[in-house]
This record gives structure tokens, sequence and C-alpha cells, in this order.
């Protein structure tokens, strides 16, 4: 495969996910969507959790929320954190207790009933998300997944989880942050329609 047919099988296997995400996203969008808002509208906080690239998604959804998606809404903040971004925290867990415990200690710490936990994974099965997923529920929190290929072991931990059928992360990772950007989109629609 030459380099101009590299980028046409990347591009047309992208429009494959998005077709996808159009004809069978929907369902489990509005579902993950109705949970967040009443999350939200009952007091509970989201906590996000991913690596590598699905971290980078952790924290850019979290802000969405806390911030605002569109300036086309203005609304107040609401309570969202990626357990991505204390350093400190994440080296000395690292250190102390192994990489797997970095979001389960987090959870542990701040998660608490009626709370929702939004696992990111492109392959369903990172080990450290996973023990999250696992402390969440122990806490009696919601999971929500952002997965791929099968799903993998956070498949059945999570309440709802969209799952991208594809194995390629940064085929699904794109799929994940334009959900992400719809799942967002209705959660503030239900939250503040006018």
């Amino acid at each position: 495969m030459n380099l101009t047919q590299r980028i046409q099988a990347a591009l047309e296997e992208a429009l494959r996910l998005k077709r996808w995400l159009l004809e069978e996203g929907g369902p489990v969008l509005l579902e993950m969507s109705g949970v967040t808002a009443a999350c939200l509208r009952g007091g509970g906080k989201l906590l996000f959790a991913g690596n590598g690239g699905s971290a980078g998604d952790s924290q850019h959804l979290a802000t969405e929320f806390v911030v605002r998606l569109s300036a086309q809404r203005e609304r107040p903040a609401l309570a969202a954190m990626a357990l991505t971004t204390d350093s400190s925290l994440l080296t000395a867990c690292a250190n102390d207790f192994g990489f797997q415990h970095i979001f389960s200690r987090q959870v542990e710490a701040l998660g608490q009933p009626g709370d929702l936990l939004v696992a990111i994974s492109t392959s369903g099965n990172s080990v450290n998300v996973v023990a999250a997923a696992r402390v969440a529920r122990e806490r009696g929190m919601g999971v929500l997944g952002l997965l791929g290929g099968g799903g993998g072991d956070l498949l059945p931990l999570c309440d709802h989880a969209l799952v991208v059928p594809a194995g390629n992360a940064g085929r699904v990772q794109e799929i994940h942050i334009t959900a992400g950007h719809i799942w967002v989109d209705l959660v503030e629609e239900r939250l503040y329609s006018t």
C-alpha cells in the first residue's frame, strides 16, 4: 500500500465509524446523557479515567463539562474532573502501590454514591481503568464507558457503554471525542434547554 492509499484507507475507516456512530450510537448517547444529567442534577460529579490518548480525552471532556461546550449556551459549571492530571498523586501512587491503582485510589478518595465514573479505554482492557470501575461499583457509583474493540473487561462493569467496533486506537479515539461532544451537548440540553 502506497502513502496515498494509506491516507484513503484511514479516511475510509474514519467515515465507516462515523456512519456507525450515526446509525448505532444515538440510543447509547441518549441513555448516557440521561444518566449524566440525573447525576449532576442530584449533586453528583463525574470522574474521568483513561490512559494515553484516552487521558487526553478524559481531560478534554471534563473541561467541556466544567467550562462549557459552546459559547452559544451560558450555563453554570458542571462538576467533573479528570483523574489523569495530578502528577504528584499519579507518581506517588504508581511508586507506592503500582500503576494499576492510580485511578482506583482516587475513586476511593473522591467517589461517592450517585457519582459517575467515565471509563475511557480503546481496548476496554486498561488494567488501571478496570480497577477504578471495580472500586466505583463498590462505592455505589455508576460507570459509563467509552470503549473500543469488543468492550473488553470494562464492558460488564459499565451501566452504559459506547463500544466503537474497531481495533485501531486512533480511529476509536476519533469516535470517542465526537461522541463525547454530542454527549455533553445532550446533557446541557437536558439541564438547560429553555
